[in-house]
């Protein structure tokens, strides 16, 4: 399955029926990361969870029991990124897999680099420039 660079946050939900109509509820660490903001409007996708034939092993309990997901990248892997926006000192931001930021010094907002990702932490990593991409590559 492909998925848009325009994804903001991926978490699992059930849908409950509350007064006449359906609910899926956001967990409240995707706003309080900046992942997405109350109040906003979002188009949603909705994907089928893994079938009831599987045994119960394999199944995974709603998110909000499982925790805060992994982080998207480990520690030593590089990636090809493109720097999105400068944050307030001065670093490059770049987002991956379900909007988690990548923080990479000594970069500008546009600019095409390879980073080794340094240092992972529960929803931020750091990376350094291992290459810099030519602008029409």
């Amino acid at each position: 399955m492909e998925l848009s660079d325009q994804l903001r946050c991926l978490f699992s939900a059930q849908v409950e029926e509350r007064d006449g109509s359906y609910v899926i509820e956001v967990p409240d660490r995707e706003v309080r990361l900046g992942d997405i903001d109350q109040g906003e409007t979002y188009r949603v996708a909705v994907l089928s969870s893994p079938s009831a034939t599987e045994s119960d092993e394999t199944q995974r309990e709603p998110d909000r029991e499982r925790g805060p997901p992994e982080p998207p990248v480990d520690e030593g892997e590089t990636r090809q990124v493109e720097i999105e926006d400068i944050g307030e000192q001065g670093d490059g931001i770049t987002r991956v897999e379900r909007g988690f930021v990548v923080i990479v010094p000594d970069t500008e907002q546009g600019e095409r680099v390879t980073v080794e990702i340094t240092d992972v932490r529960e929803n931020v990593a750091f990376a350094e420039v291992v290459e810099r991409q030519d602008y029409y590559e």
